[in-house]
């Protein structure tokens, strides 16, 4: 984009979660933090419409470890040439940028849809992928345990079929972010967290199940991994701020 004189800036919608207390709840009567209104929507299309008008904006970061919003100086301001990126599982989803006019939207999908298998009998499941994506980011930079990532999974899944899934078909484009060697280079990072699941705990069997999945994976060490890969997102050590 840079080189077409085009200059992008960014918004996290994981930043604009409403503060722990205030977080609508499930039927279980658990956190609700799949839901479109886990997000604070006013405070949202405030930033939004300042950001479209000109302004500038100071960016919140939210804290997963305290469950509140902070606010670290960081600032956004957009410029003649500039566009704006919204980055979140609720992008897609139309209410949440109401305020804007549909031709001044250009939607991507991104999902990891994992293209390899065992062996000519056996599939890897996408879902195996992503699980273990997020077991390895929620430890390394939201305080969660495998324990606590694996307990909310199926919420997640729920979450998923209701929030998500119904507005992917809304994307102008789609792009799978799934990449080949990514379980060989997730099992080094995987494997200590989810041996920290007690046998005496219900997600073990979970656990265990992941474990002996990741063996069937060589080690990728990581200075194999370049700084420019997506897994960076989840592992840390990126070149790209996030």
């Amino acid at each position: 984009l840079i080189t077409n004189l085009i200059h992008p800036v960014s918004i996290s919608l994981d930043d604009y979660f409403l503060d722990r207390e205030h977080t609508p709840r499930d039927e279980k009567g658990e956190y609700d933090f799949e839901s479109l209104y886990a997000l604070d929507l006013p405070y949202f299309n405030s930033d939004l419409q300042k950001a479209i008008n000109g302004e500038e904006i100071a960016l919140p970061t939210f804290s997963f470890e305290t469950g509140s919003r902070i606010y670290k100086g960081n600032k956004l301001k957009m410029g003649p040439n500039s566009i704006l990126i919204i980055e979140g599982i609720h992008a897609l989803n139309p209410e949440l940028t109401s305020i804007l006019d549909d031709h001044y939207k250009y939607k991507v999908y991104v999902s990891a849809l994992t293209s390899i298998s065992l062996d000519n009998h056996n599939w890897i499941p996408t879902t195996d992928n992503r699980l273990l994506r997020r077991i390895v980011r929620d430890y390394r930079f939201r305080g969660y345990s495998a324990k606590d990532t694996i307990a909310r999974w199926e919420s997640v899944r729920k979450g998923e079929d209701k929030w998500i899934f119904p507005y992917q078909e809304n994307a102008d484009a789609m792009f799978n972010s799934a990449m080949l060697y990514e379980l060989a280079a997730l099992r080094k990072y995987a494997e200590p967290i989810l041996m920290e699941v007690l046998e005496i705990e219900e997600e073990n069997a979970e656990a265990y199940r992941l474990l002996r999945f990741l063996r069937y994976f060589n080690y990728i060490h990581e200075t194999e991994l370049p700084p420019t890969s997506l897994l960076r997102e989840f592992l840390g050590g990126s070149s790209f701020s996030y």
